[in-house]
C-alpha cells in the first residue's frame, strides 16, 4: 500500500461524520495491520477524539464484509452491556459510519478506511507483567464469549476462509518443506520431523456435533483488551477484523499461546521458554468465571486441548513462513521466524507433560 499523505488522510476523515473542526492528528504504531490516526476534533470549545484507520486489504480481503461483522457485533453488544447497566461507549467499539451512512470509505486510491471513538483513559499492554492483568483479560474474553452467546452466529462472514483449519495449515507446511523455495529444509530437519509426528493435532476438533459455532475473535492477545487507567479493569475487547464463527477453543488456546508462556514469541533463547501452568491456571478460571456457563461440558474438557492445537497451528504456520523465504510474517531479523516456530515448538512440549 502507499505511504500515507497528509492529503490522503484529510480526504478520508472529510468523508465520516466527526463533530467539529480537526485541530490535530498523531500516528498511532502500535498495530501491524493497520495504519492508525488518532484524530483531534473541536466542537464547541469540546475537544474530542477518533480513530481513524486504513484497512490493510493485502491481509484482510473483505473489507466491507468484515465492516458488517464488527458493526452487527458491537451493535449487539451495547444492547447487551446497557441492559447490564454498563457503560456501552466505553465497554465496546463504537463505528463512526461515513456522511452517506456506510460502515467504511473507498477512497479513490482503492484504501479502504473505517473510523471509531476513541475510547479515553485506557491503556493496553503488551506483555502480563502483572498475573492480574492476565487474568482480568480472561475476564474480558470470557465475557464477551458470554455476551454474544446468543447472537445468529450464522449471520456472520467468514472473511478468512479456514483461518483456523489446522488439516489445511498442515497442507500448506507440507507443501513449503516439499517446494523449499529458500533453501533452508536442510537447517530445520529436526523441527519438521516434530510437527510431522503430530499431524494428529490436525484432526483434534473433526467431530464437531458437540463444539457449537460461537462468535469468535480469534486474536485474543492481552494487547487487544483496553484496560481502565484508573481502576485497572479489562474495560474492552478491541482489534474485532477477525470476528468471524468459530470455536471457543480456538480463542481460549490463543491467549493461552501467548500469556502462559515465560518468553517473548521470538526468544532465541529456548532456555527461557517454557509453559506457565500457573498462568494457564489463572486464565483458565478468569475466563470461565466470565462466561457464566455458557460454554458446554464438552467444550471444558477440550480447552488443554485448544491450547495445543492453536500453538501446533502456529508452529506449522512459522515454519512454512521460514521455508518460503519469510513472506509472510513480518520479520526485523533472518532467522527470526525460526526463533518463532522454535518457541511454540518448546511451548507444545511442555503442555504435553502438564496439561
Amino acid at each position: 500500500m502507499e505511504d500515507i499523505t497528509k492529503e490522503l488522510l484529510y480526504t478520508a476523515a472529510s468523508a465520516f461524520s466527526f463533530d467539529g473542526q480537526c485541530i490535530g492528528l498523531s500516528q498511532n504504531t502500535e498495530g501491524h495491520i493497520n495504519d492508525t490516526t488518532i484524530l483531534t476534533y473541536c466542537d464547541q470549545e469540546q475537544e474530542k477524539r477518533y480513530v481513524l484507520q486504513r484497512i490493510n486489504t493485502g491481509i484482510l480481503y473483505n473489507p466491507e464484509e468484515l465492516m458488517d461483522n464488527i458493526v452487527r457485533v458491537t451493535a449487539f453488544l451495547k444492547e447487551k452491556i446497557a441492559a447490564s447497566g454498563g457503560d456501552p461507549q466505553r465497554e465496546t467499539l463504537t463505528v463512526i459510519p461515513t456522511k452517506d451512512g456506510k460502515n467504511c470509505f473507498a477512497d479513490e486510491q482503492g484504501n479502504y478506511w473505517r473510523a471509531y471513538n476513541y475510547i479515553e483513559n485506557t491503556i493496553c499492554y503488551d506483555k502480563p507483567d502483572k498475573p492480574v492483568y492476565f487474568y482480568r483479560s480472561a475476564l474480558a474474553f470470557g465475557r464477551f464469549q458470554n455476551l454474544l452467546a446468543d447472537f445468529p452466529v450464522e449471520t456472520l462472514h467468514e472473511t478468512i476462509i479456514g483461518f483456523h483449519d489446522t488439516g489445511k495449515r498442515f497442507v500448506q507446511f507440507q507443501q513449503a518443506v516439499s517446494d523449499d523455495l529458500a533453501g533452508r529444509k536442510h537447517l530445520v530437519e529436526q523441527e519438521i520431523e516434530f510437527l510431522l509426528k503430530r499431524e494428529a493435532y490436525t484432526k483434534s476438533f473433526d467431530d464437531r456435533t458437540d463444539l457449537p459455532a460461537r462468535v469468535t475473535h480469534n486474536d485474543t492477545k492481552l494487547s487487544n483488551v483496553l484496560f481502565d487507567r484508573e481502576s485497572g479493569d479489562a474495560l474492552c475487547v478491541i482489534d474485532l477484523d477477525t470476528v468471524m464463527p468459530g470455536l471457543s477453543l480456538h480463542d481460549f488456546g490463543d491467549a493461552i499461546r501467548f500469556g502462559a508462556c515465560s518468553a517473548a514469541e521470538d526468544e532465541p533463547d529456548l532456555k527461557k521458554v517454557s509453559f506457565d501452568k500457573k498462568m494457564y491456571d489463572l486464565y483458565r478460571q478468569g475466563y470461565l468465571e466470565a462466561c457464566q456457563e455458557q460454554l458446554t461440558k464438552r467444550e471444558i474438557e477440550l480447552l488443554p486441548m485448544g491450547a495445543k492445537v492453536i500453538t501446533y497451528e502456529q508452529a506449522l504456520r512459522f515454519l512454512a513462513d521460514y521455508l518460503n523465504g519469510d513472506i509472510y510474517y513480518r520479520t526485523q531479523r533472518p532467522e527470526q521466524n525460526l526463533d518463532r516456530t522454535r518457541t511454540q515448538l518448546k511451548l507444545l512440549a511442555d503442555m504435553e507433560r502438564m496439561i
